[in-house]
């Protein structure tokens, strides 16, 4: 008999290492280990959901026949490791091998390759991808920068997506200028997806709250989908109700409003319990049938076959030197108020209050509002890493790691992205309601009542100008401050010390 071992974010039965186990003999193992708990103080939200997520999955194999061995976290046999726990359960079964689907995360595939367990251990690539190491290896070859937007279209050729012959549905392969209204306008935004705790849940979410007590987060209400069944229900509910606006209102952001339009899908395609094209090929129907426009499909299938790929192409391609990415050199500690605390910048306090509720925040909150922060006033990107590696239910390393270090701190070079994404409070004014219910004034740009936003983002390009005067995507904000009068300046940077001082303090701001 061999033993398959199913990580927690392997969650279905078309993962490699089940493709042709003999139901009979073979044994599927699976387990929750404090390592993996606690290497990062993780959402409790987010504990629970994997928890509960793989405790489903392990009964729906069960249901159907397979033989499981699965340990829960306060098993006293629990010995608190993979290692460790797959050494145990080798010696309990004696197989002929261990066969397991290649890990997504780099830490944990380098501590797999060196298992001495005096039997064979099996490790597959991993299917649910649609781009293989080799073949992203292939297309990075002799590029002197990753443009996602070509890698995008090989992807849509590939897989035939969205395709009339060799030429893109609609003339045009990215529909993004399409894709930014401002919430201008009363918006009817239907519910996401929910689910009740069923007992298994339940028992987890107590599980957490007596164990992980001191970890960030809330944990009730309690929502997400757990299995397969429900997670297909809750793609389904996103094609039928909200794809149709995704397009327009993907960057927008409303007070209160933390859900929007998105699909709300990367927990489930991020753990298993999705298949990438799956979802892809029901928003392509979903064009085909004319219940939703081009602009909003398209963007939809680029985030998942398009940027989804393209930054795990990025994470194994660059790994392990991309962790210690710091272009910028910058290495403020992240502020207090990012685990909660008050700050009177109502943009970012309703992100990370909404982080914390419900371990989700949608991209543009990401990156323009959080991300933006994080960038212009100089935070260690370690630092920065770890909070979006923690607050975030669908954060694993291969995805997180890209996109905040590459996409939001610009702390790779460009490798990435070709320009910083930072930018003044005007873009946050333009595509949220933040800037209503705050303190701070958007329309000022300097003095104390000025949105930090405004002189923060002037300071960064003057902190910076030594590395970024030079790209060209830059040129026009260093002509404008090149023509700026040196009491305006003078402004900026006064401005910027008062406030970066204040924060070193953890001074509320």
């Amino acid at each position: 008999m061999n033993l398959r071992f199913i990580l927690g974010d392997q969650l279905n039965l078309k993962i490699s290492s089940l493709s042709d186990i003999d139901m009979k003999a073979d044994v599927i193992f699976m387990c929750e280990v404090w390592d993996e708990a606690s290497y990062v103080k993780h959402h409790k939200k987010k504990i629970s959901f994997i928890f509960s997520a793989m405790r489903h999955f392990a009964q729906e194999l069960k249901n159907k026949g397979y033989n499981v061995h699965y340990t829960t976290l306060k098993d006293p046999e629990n010995t608190g490791s993979f290692k460790s726990e797959v050494q145990r359960i080798v010696h309990t079964y004696k197989p002929f091998k261990v066969i397991v689907t290649e890990p997504s995360e780099y830490r944990v595939l380098t501590d797999m390759k060196k298992w001495n367990l005096h039997i064979p251990v099996e490790i597959r690539s991993d299917g649910r991808f649609l781009c293989s190491h080799k073949e992203f290896e292939h297309w990075a070859n002799g590029r002197k920068q990753m443009k996602m937007e070509y890698f995008y279209r090989e992807m849509r050729k590939k897989y035939s997506i969205l395709m009339e012959d060799d030429k893109p549905v609609g003339g045009k392969w990215n529909y993004d200028s399409e894709n930014r209204k401002p919430p201008k306008e009363k918006l009817n935004i239907p519910q996401t997806y929910t689910s009740e705790p069923d007992n298994i849940t339940n028992d987890v979410i107590k599980l957490v709250s007596e164990n992980f007590s001191n970890h960030f987060g809330d944990i009730d209400p309690f929502y997400f989908a757990i299995t397969r069944e429900q997670a297909l229900h809750a793609l389904e509910k996103f094609i039928q109700e909200r794809l149709i606006s995704f397009g327009d209102y993907q960057d927008a952001m409303i007070q209160n409003e933390p859900w929007m339009y998105h699909s709300h899908l990367s927990f489930y395609i991020n753990c298993g319990l999705l298949l990438p094209l799956e979802c892809v090929q029901a928003a392509e129907h979903a064009y085909n049938e004319g219940k939703a426009p081009l602009n909003a499909v398209e963007g939809f299938i680029r985030q998942i076959i398009g940027w989804r790929e393209y930054v795990r192409g990025i994470y194994w391609l660059k790994m392990p030197d991309y962790e210690q990415s710091n272009f910028l050199e910058a290495k403020r500690t992240l502020p207090h108020f990012f685990w909660g605390e008050e700050t009177q910048m109502n943009c970012l306090r309703q992100c990370i209050k909404e982080t914390k509720e419900n371990a989700y925040a949608h991209h543009i909150q990401r990156l323009m509002v959080l991300g933006n922060f994080s960038l212009i006033a100089g935070l260690d990107p370690d630092e920065v890493n770890e909070w979006y590696m923690i607050v975030y239910a669908d954060a694993y390393q291969w995805v997180e790691l890209p996109n905040v270090t590459g996409m939001i701190l610009f702390a790779d070079g460009g490798f990435l992205g070709s320009k910083p994404y930072a930018a003044s409070g005007s873009y946050i004014n333009k595509m949220s309601n933040y800037c209503k219910g705050c303190r701070y004034k958007v329309s000022k740009k300097n003095g104390p009542d000025a949105c930090p936003f405004n002189y923060l983002y002037w300071d960064f390009l003057i902190r910076n100008e030594d590395k970024l005067c030079r790209n060209h995507r830059l040129s026009m904000m260093y002509k404008t401050l090149g023509r700026m009068e040196d009491d305006k300046v003078q402004a900026i940077k006064e401005d910027s010390r008062r406030f970066l001082k204040m924060l070193d303090n953890n001074e509320k701001v």
